[in-house]
């Protein structure tokens, strides 16, 4: 296979769609290999590359099983999970962090940040 065609970009032909678009539709790549790419250029920088996929060979999007909803549910949940003081943060984890807000930056009154008196 030669190289892939380039179009500038939003000048790329009908038929064509990036994998937000194509879920936007409703569709997924199904296996396919990209077939173009656009490029935004930019300043001083590299241009912005995004692929392209041909909507008619793409297939649609795998409906959500229990089972899978289950899974995803339990993998989020993990993520809120804190390392070090083993509660739900509420949030996503950040991973520049590692742990909970309260725990990477404690405060005087312990990692609550609550301002109750000790026993």
């Amino acid at each position: 296979m030669g190289a892939l065609p380039v179009y500038r970009w939003r000048l790329a032909p009908d038929g064509y769609a990036t994998r937000r678009q194509l879920r936007a539709l409703g569709l997924r790549p199904g296996g396919q290999d990209v077939a173009a790419q656009i490029e935004r250029p930019r300043r001083r920088r590299g241009p912005l590359v995004a692929y392209l996929y041909r909507v008619d060979l793409a297939r649609t999007v795998r409906p959500m099983t229990p089972a899978r909803r289950a899974a995803l549910a339990k993998a989020n949940a993990a993520r809120r999970l804190c390392p070090t003081c083993r509660r739900d943060a509420g949030y996503v984890i950040p991973a520049s962090l590692g742990t909970c807000v309260p725990c990477a930056y404690p405060g005087p009154n312990g990692p609550d940040g609550s301002i109750r008196e000790q026993c």
